[in-house]
């Protein structure tokens, strides 16, 4: 449990999470902004009262989100950065200046807002989802705080995800790559035609490299809304990207001017290109291109050399190393590959994988093939993860039985990693092993729960695994939710509800039937 929380704190934070989880989880959608445009009315419309940077796309969001807000942050703005999934604790999806709002406020900041949830949950023919509920407390604690600037990451898609219910200036669109056709489209350019919806009148929009049939899609609604579009690759891009200890050095091109000598302690390839995305984004916040002047080198030199991003290629541990990864889908396994071969020198390498079973599984394994000598089977304790047992024999078809291991509970897989990792180098040469844990976010998280210990909300005790509470039971690596709408809200997996929630508020779900039918029209099928 955590330690140096007061506990009747803590009971009211595991309160509140609990509450929110008994919601419509982050694996519902309903493609409708009325419920929350309903709570955002009653709060005030909060989420104009600051301007507002939309991030959406496929794979990179929250890095870049994190260095927007870094920036940011560095040329003295205060910030408010919201984000999803969590990794650790549901309080990280809100940040104020940097930092997870304290729990105590998460708890404050429900608690204002409660009465409100109540009005509309009572006035709408269901209930406001967890992610819709969360959505309008960001928004009420940017607020309050006040914020001079809010960086909003998308939850699912953009035109009805419900942080569109803010109008971002600058809208930033990640790289978008095909990931669970069932859910946004079998196409790059069915997904851009979802999240192009963030982009809004007159708005600035920063486009990432992009599929070309993406490109046309997200080029077209601007258009049609009179945006500004900065291209990757030619109003803004990587320069020069090279390996440092720590890190890579980079030299960026921005919308006016060019910033060498760029420190940034992250690996990738791709997490330079977040940074380029991230730079040309704060540049078209501050109006750079129309009137506004380059910013101070110093100033950016100084920020990307601050950036953190958990969870992404973090090393937690040397002898033998052990990164820590939140890669769950084929395109963000392929950019994990590219780094471990660009950034790291391992003789032997040794994975441990988790995933979730609704995710492209086979897909994410023949990526991580070639890069794993070998492979440590498990699952976190989630409902939605893939057992390790069904894993492993996908695993077995792709990388040979003779480099399988199976250890169901995620320490000992670790642990288990860690020994073959060692004692595939002689003696001497552990700097050449190395451990990777990836699959999933979740995944990620509660390995980074387990070997991390730098913060009064980690595990003390890693051997204690069992005792340890994740409160992520429906925590979703985003952009990969089933399009499951009104069904098995009681979890027991039959899809049928569990009774009346509230004096019959949830309704009778067939009735949507039309609705349901209406959105798959529109936008690509079953199962979005």
């Amino acid at each position: 449990m955590a330690k140096n929380v007061d506990p009747e704190l803590q009971e009211q934070f595991e309160e509140v999470q609990h509450e929110l989880l008994e919601r419509w989880p982050e694996t519902k959608m309903d493609p409708t902004l009325a419920r929350v445009r309903a709570l955002t009315e009653l709060l005030g419309d909060p989420q104009k009262a600051y301007p507002v940077i939309h991030i959406t796309g496929t794979n990179g969001k929250t890095s870049t989100a994190r260095m927007i807000e870094t920036l940011l942050r560095e040329l003295n703005l205060r910030t408010g950065r919201f984000t999803s999934p969590h990794l650790e604790s549901m309080n990280e999806r809100i940040t104020l200046d940097g930092a997870p709002i304290p729990i105590r406020r998460f708890v404050e900041v429900y608690e204002d807002i409660r009465p409100y949830v109540d009005i509309v949950d009572g006035s709408q023919e269901f209930p406001l989802s967890f992610f819709e509920v969360i959505t309008g407390m960001a928004f009420a604690a940017f607020a309050d705080a006040p914020v001079d600037a809010a960086v909003l990451e998308v939850g699912l898609g953009g035109t009805w995800d419900c942080t569109n219910v803010a109008d971002g200036q600058v809208a930033v669109i990640t790289p978008i790559d095909v990931d669970h056709a069932h859910i946004l489209g079998d196409t790059p350019a069915l997904i851009a035609s979802e999240k192009a919806g963030i982009i809004k009148e007159d708005a600035l929009v920063i486009m990432a490299q992009q599929p070309l049939e993406a490109a046309e899609v997200i080029l077209r609604r601007a258009g049609e809304v009179h945006a500004t579009v900065a291209r990757e690759g030619l109003e803004y891009g990587v320069v020069e990207r090279q390996q440092a200890v720590g890190g890579q050095l980079v030299t960026l091109k921005g919308l006016a001017s060019e910033y060498t000598d760029v420190f940034l302690p992250l690996y990738g390839a791709h997490m330079a290109h977040n940074a380029a995305t991230a730079l040309a984004a704060v540049e078209a916040f501050l109006g750079v291109g129309r009137g506004g002047t380059a910013l101070d080198p110093d100033v950016v030199r100084e920020a990307f050399a601050k950036v953190t991003s958990p969870g992404r290629l973090e090393v937690v541990r040397r002898g033998p190393t052990v990164i820590v990864d939140a890669t769950h889908n084929p395109a963000g396994a392929r950019a994990t590959v590219q780094a471990l071969g660009d950034d790291f020198s391992f003789d032997h390498l040794v994975g441990v994988l988790g995933m979730m079973r609704d995710k492209d599984v086979a897909g994410i394994l023949e990526v991580l093939e070639p890069a794993l000598n070998e492979v440590v089977i498990t699952q976190n304790t989630t409902e939605r993860a893939m057992p390790a047992a069904v894993l492993a024999e996908l695993a077995t078809e792709i990388f040979g039985a003779e480099r399988v291991h199976l250890a169901t509970r995620l320490d000992d897989a670790i642990d288990l990693a860690i020994g073959l990792a060692e004692e595939a180098i002689p003696a001497g040469t552990s700097a050449g092993a190395g451990v990777i844990v990836t699959g999933s976010v979740v995944t990620a998280g509660q390995a980074r729960t387990l070997l991390v210990r730098d913060g009064v909300e980690r595990v003390v005790d890693r051997h204690s695994f069992e005792d340890v509470r994740f409160e992520d039971a429906e925590k979703e690596d985003f952009d990969d939710r089933d399009l499951d709408l009104f069904g098995d809200r009681d979890g027991d997996g039959d899809g049928e509800g569990g009774g009346d929630r509230e004096g019959g508020r949830r309704g009778d779900r067939e009735d949507l039937t039309d609705t349901v039918s209406d959105f798959e029209d529109e936008y690509g099928g079953d199962d979005r």
